[in-house]
């Protein structure tokens, strides 16, 4: 501090810090040598601890992202296409209806990706890392086929392949995929509204306390606010295609991608990957579980997952997973997402 004092007080928050650290070679490296994680989280706490005049000038607020035609197209256009998927397989029948399925997941699947390449659901560099996307999927599918594998497993089923209605031996569970897809608006536009509010709380704030109690509120509101999109598209869908709404397990997942991207899209991908990927794991274990106890004396492996649905109905499975997970991610969100450094504007692309 005494050697970049002149720094520290003329800048109008951490971030001008930041860039002058850096501008002197500063590194990450330099700032963990100061038990900082990096450049920007030194900056936070050399912002606090200078002293200044009454008269500081009012910092402005750092650049907030604006809402740009082209991500905000392209999100509404994973649950246009789902619609438009759902209505064909319930249109159709027999073979085309499969070649109808197909095409549905291909240019829904695409449709998500280019989705989560722009726009505020998109990672700062600019990639969807392929691991993270089969965790998605297998989560996804799971809502759309897990339930009716998992009564049919428990019945000693089952007997055929999905035919794509809610009423065959396999049964599809449509509902809960067709809101998820629609959320994948409101789950933009409550990220933007997040990323945006928290950077001009960024500027007003003098100390990172302060800050995080500022920001602390909005993570939650911005929460609620989606899960409230949610339940309502939920809702809705449940009484177009006429199936059960299954509230617990789709809001559960909901809030659980939510979560998983929001923290991704603030550098923290590390947590939401290994979360993910525990869901998915005990998602498929207990699948796994119930085939595997039909070998002789391996009866005991399915007793926890039978009695689970016996109790709550199949749902109980990922709605527990998923619920048990999006609050451990909730929790890491509310220590990483209230941290100034987690809202420094991206570097301008080269």
């Amino acid at each position: 501090m005494h050697r970049h004092q002149e720094l520290c007080e003329r800048a109008v928050d951490p971030l001008e810090i930041a860039a002058g650290l850096e501008a002197h070679g500063i590194t990450d490296r330099t700032a963990a040598r100061f038990r900082h994680r990096d450049v920007f989280s030194l900056a936070e706490e050399m912002y606090a601890r200078v002293s200044r005049d009454g008269d500081a000038p009012t910092p402005e607020a750092p650049a907030a992202p604006r809402a740009r035609t082209d991500w905000a197209l392209l999100t509404l256009l994973p649950g246009t296409l789902c619609t438009a998927a759902v209505a064909a397989v319930h249109l159709t029948h027999g073979r085309s209806r499969l070649f109808a399925a197909a095409a549905g997941t291909l240019a829904v699947a695409l449709a998500f990706r280019a989705a989560l390449h722009r726009g505020p659901l998109s990672r700062p560099d600019r990639t969807v890392p392929g691991r993270s996307t089969t965790r998605t999927s297998w989560l996804v599918a799971y809502a759309l086929l897990g339930n009716g594998l998992l009564d049919g497993a428990i019945a000693g089923g089952p007997d055929s392949l999905p035919t794509g209605t809610a009423d065959g031996p396999w049964p599809l569970t449509t509902t809960p995929v067709l809101a998820l897809a629609l959320a994948c608006a409101p789950a933009a536009w409550t990220a933007h509204l997040f990323t945006a509010r928290a950077r001009r709380k960024l500027a007003a704030s003098r100390g990172l306390e302060d800050f995080a109690a500022a920001v602390r509120p909005l993570l939650f509101g911005t929460f609620v606010l989606f899960l409230g999109a949610l339940a309502a598209l939920l809702t809705l869908c449940a009484a177009v295609l006429d199936e059960p709404a299954a509230y617990a397990e789709t809001l559960t997942l909901g809030a659980l991608l939510f979560l998983a991207r929001l923290l991704t899209t603030h550098g923290f991908a590390y947590a939401p990957a290994v979360v993910l990927t525990a869901t998915a794991t005990l998602q498929a274990a207990a699948l796994a579980a119930v085939f595997t106890s039909r070998l002789p004396g391996c009866g005991f492996l399915a007793t926890p997952v039978e009695t689970l649905v016996t109790t709550w109905g199949a749902g109980s499975v990922p709605a527990l997973a998923c619920g048990t997970a999006a609050l451990a991610l909730l929790v890491h969100a509310t220590r990483k997402l209230t941290r100034a450094s987690a809202h420094a504007p991206p570097e301008p692309s080269r």
